[in-house]
C-alpha cells in the first residue's frame, strides 16, 4: 500500500506551556526549516474539569477562561518561532481543545486522527522513573497506543 503523502507532510505537536514544549516547537521548525509542503498545526489540550472540581460555577468559569488564555498566548508564541523562520503563515495552524479527556495522551491521538496527521510531535515532561511507573506518562501512552503515524518525542 503506498503511503498517503499529504498525511505524512500533515503534522501535528502538541504542547502546553513548559520549556519541553518550547523544545518540540523549536526542534520541529529548525528539522523543517526551508522545506516546503509541510502543514504544522500547534495545539495544547485543556481537558474539562469533573463537575465537582470547583465549588462554584464562577470558580470553574475564572479558571477556563484563565487556562485558554494562557493556552492562547503559548500558541501564539510558538507559531510565531515558525512565522519568523519564514514559514507560510497559512502553513502553521494553531488550536485551543477544550473537551473531556479519559487521558491527556488519548486526547492528542484522537486529533491526530481527526487531522490526519502523519506525525505527531511533543516534549517530554521530565518526570521521574518512579513518577512514571505511578503515574504513567503522556508520551508513554502515546508511543504504546499509536497506529499508522510517526511519533518524535523530544527531551
Amino acid at each position: 500500500m503506498k503511503p498517503d503523502v499529504k498525511k505524512q507532510r500533515n503534522i501535528l505537536i502538541a504542547v502546553d506551556e513548559s520549556e519541553n514544549a518550547k523544545r518540540a516547537v523549536l526542534y520541529v521548525r529548525d528539522l523543517l526549516e526551508g522545506l516546503t509542503g509541510f502543514h504544522i498545526t500547534i495545539i495544547t489540550i485543556i481537558p474539562k474539569p469533573s463537575e465537582d472540581y470547583f465549588a462554584s460555577d464562577a470558580e470553574k468559569s475564572e479558571w477556563i477562561e484563565q487556562a485558554k488564555k494562557n493556552a492562547h498566548s503559548a500558541l501564539e508564541s510558538f507559531r510565531q518561532l515558525f512565522i519568523q523562520k519564514n514559514f507560510r503563515e497559512e502553513d502553521i495552524t494553531t488550536q485551543i481543545v477544550y473537551k473531556e479527556c479519559i487521558s491527556i495522551g488519548e486526547c492528542i491521538l484522537d486529533e491526530q486522527r481527526e487531522r490526519s496527521c502523519g506525525t505527531v510531535v511533543i516534549g517530554r515532561r521530565g518526570i521521574s522513573k518512579k513518577e512514571e511507573f505511578i503515574f504513567g506518562s503522556t508520551s508513554n501512552k502515546i508511543l504504546h497506543s499509536t497506529k499508522d503515524c510517526s511519533i518524535w518525542v523530544i527531551e
